[in-house]
């Protein structure tokens, strides 16, 4: 491990202010939160656009995914542009074309509550509406395990537990990231918890800020010492190129040949068979719409789907310039000292590429006062991450359990403090997810792979097809979850990517889906025909359709199909212009970072007169 286990007064004064930020941030809105329920969850569906946006790219701003995709951007270079696919990361266009905008219009207040606005009340939605609980907090559990483990890992090599208290010499050094995991877990999840989703928005955009200004002067520090003639000589064949053939075809000889074991390792090699997964994929989970997580949150929070669509949008352009600044950065940096953070990198022999990032701050080159900054906003990062995901997990269990089934009369007090001991439960669970989990990239891969697999068509069906049913979709989430869960432990399927058995997954989904819905009647007409004419989707609707034309005959029906799939198209490669034109910038590859800002121009005037010029008032 590292031997750097102090900081400069500079650098411990500048984390210290922001901590201080934040208690003083929680305290302050405490008062605004409590007002009721709304206030707490959803900040009165009064916050502007621009700040959930803000907010919104924040919370993806997370640290444990900086630490993986900085990892994969040294091994792979451009071509790891495309890996974040598995997330999915395009799935914030469809929201910004359309999706956000009909998800908005129910007015409900969670996910959950959004299955009576689709299906009712009788006994398929119920038994609906409690999978999809299980179902987020599975997914919210999973995902604050996931930033548990990263901060952990990352703050154990700047302040070593056992140096600096060595009477906790007996803790296994396996767990030892674990105590600071639990350290900096408990204090993000005091501000959350004091003052609910204003408190974490306000928190995100003073963490914005500071990530902004690391990340430029990450990046402007590595292209400082980047002499492009040695750089390229240092890297295989292909790695500046986002192109791509049937092979990876990235080979790592020489020096930086352990590299080839981590491209063995990962699974990518058939890259082409990788990229068609994941676009695959991706298509299918973006339709589904957004999962029941802070996303979610941050889109019923907003004032009108009007502003849902434009904070959708606004996370793109807001989050993946700056983030991919810093991730180019420090993967440039990386690459250059490789030679010199090796042993420090190295655990058991394996170069552990996790540990890229905290080794190049840690380096000489990242002067003090830039190394409190860096990690301020890093903790910072974990910290809006870990409170979005647990703001979004209280909204499910208190809203669809505490209020639907054991006290709907509660009162706004009761409410809040339910809220607040719920809070204070998921997150000793959610410790304990992880402790028992193996790595960051183990637990992405599972929810990324698996779990989402599980959730994909049961919720595609939901928005485009009027018989599609609540047993429909009960059976439809059953028989996608119980391979997602099981798959895993099975001796030869648990060797490969998650991502290779979800259309296992969902055949099963789908199978469960159409099974359901036929072993049942159709939802109630009044139903439907509510559900249609607020949400005005396109797809298979023309009974209830005209139904609705019979009682409201202005009635407009949705045509905008094919221009919401030329707008999505138009999206993804503006967005992977966005993230790929910052990477070029800093490795100082003008042609292609001159392309990249043609594409990013072109899709702007396309998603302008398409998309933004068309946005309902």
């Amino acid at each position: 491990m590292m031997n750097k286990t102090l900081l400069s007064t500079l650098d411990i004064a500048i984390i210290v202010i922001y901590l201080g930020l934040l208690i003083f941030i929680g305290f302050y809105l405490k008062r605004r939160a409590s007002r009721n329920l709304e206030s707490y969850l959803l900040g009165g569906k009064s916050i502007p656009w621009y700040m959930l946006g803000l907010s919104n790219a924040s919370g993806m701003f997370d640290i444990s995914g900086t630490v993986w995709l900085v990892a994969i951007t040294v091994i792979y270079g451009l071509k790891s542009i495309y890996i974040p696919w598995l997330w999915p990361v395009f799935n914030q266009i469809f929201l910004m074309v359309y999706l956000s905008a009909w998800l908005r219009r129910s007015g409900v207040t969670t996910g959950a509550e959004w299955i009576g606005f689709r299906f009712g009340n009788d006994k398929g939605a119920v038994t609906s509406h409690w999978i999809i609980v299980v179902f987020a907090i599975l997914v919210c559990l999973s995902m604050l395990a996931y930033g548990f483990i990263g901060i952990g890992k990352f703050i154990e090599i700047f302040l070593p537990l056992k140096t600096i208290f060595p009477s906790l010499s007996f803790i296994p050094d396996a767990y030892v990231p674990h105590v600071w995991g639990i350290v900096f877990t408990l204090f993000a999840a005091f501000y959350a918890l004091m003052g609910g989703m204003m408190s974490i928005v306000w928190a995100d955009v003073a963490q914005y800020a500071i990530m902004t200004l690391a990340a430029i002067a990450v990046a402007v520090i590595a292209m400082v010492h980047l002499d492009i003639i040695e750089f390229s000589s240092l890297v295989p064949e292909g790695w500046f190129s986002p192109a791509f053939g049937n092979h990876l075809a990235l080979d790592w000889s020489g020096k930086l040949s352990e590299f080839n074991s981590k491209i063995q390792t990962d699974g990518y090699q058939l890259f082409s068979f990788f990229f068609g997964m994941v676009l695959m994929k991706g298509i299918l989970a973006s339709m589904a719409g957004p999962a029941p997580t802070y996303d979610m949150q941050k889109i019923l929070s907003t004032k009108s789907p009007r502003e849902a669509s434009l904070m959708s949008g606004f996370v793109s352009v807001i989050l993946l310039p700056v983030r991919y600044f810093m991730i180019a950065g420090f993967a440039v940096i990386g690459l250059i000292i490789f030679d010199q953070i090796k042993g420090q990198i190295t655990v058991n022999g394996v170069v552990d590429f996790e540990l890229v990032l905290p080794a190049v701050i840690a380096h000489e080159w990242i002067p003090a006062g830039l190394v409190g900054i860096t990690l301020a906003g890093l903790l910072a990062a974990f910290m809006s991450t870990f409170a979005g995901t647990l703001n979004a997990a209280q909204a499910y269990l208190v809203n669809d359990i505490y209020i639907k089934y054991l006290k709907p009369d509660a009162t706004s007090k009761q409410s809040n403090r339910t809220s607040i001991i719920v809070g204070v439960v998921v997150v000793i669970i959610s410790i304990l997810f992880g402790v028992v989990a193996e790595n960051v990239n183990s637990i992405l891969q599972w929810v990324t792979g698996a779990l989402y697999g599980s959730y994909i068509a049961a919720n595609i069906l939901k928005w485009h097809w009027w018989r599609f049913n609540s047993n429909g979709f009960a059976w439809g989430m059953i028989g996608g979850l119980i391979p997602a869960l099981i798959l895993p432990y099975v001796p030869v399927v648990n060797t490969i990517l998650p991502l290779y058995y979800f259309p296992v997954i969902l055949v099963f989904s789908v199978i469960g889906c159409i099974w359901g819905t036929y072993a049942a009647p159709a939802t109630d007409t009044a139903v439907l025909k509510q559900f249609y004419a607020k949400t005005r989707p396109w797809g298979f609707w023309k009974p209830v359709h005209d139904m609705v034309v019979a009682e409201q005959p202005d009635f407009q029906k949705n045509k905008a199909f094919g221009r919401d799939m030329l707008n999505v198209t138009v999206g993804i490669i503006w967005q992977t212009a966005l993230v790929a034109a910052p990477i070029y910038l800093v490795v100082k590859q003008v042609s292609s970072f001159v392309i990249a800002l043609v594409i990013v121009g072109i899709g702007s005037v396309v998603l302008k007169k398409n998309w933004y010029d068309k946005l309902e008032e």
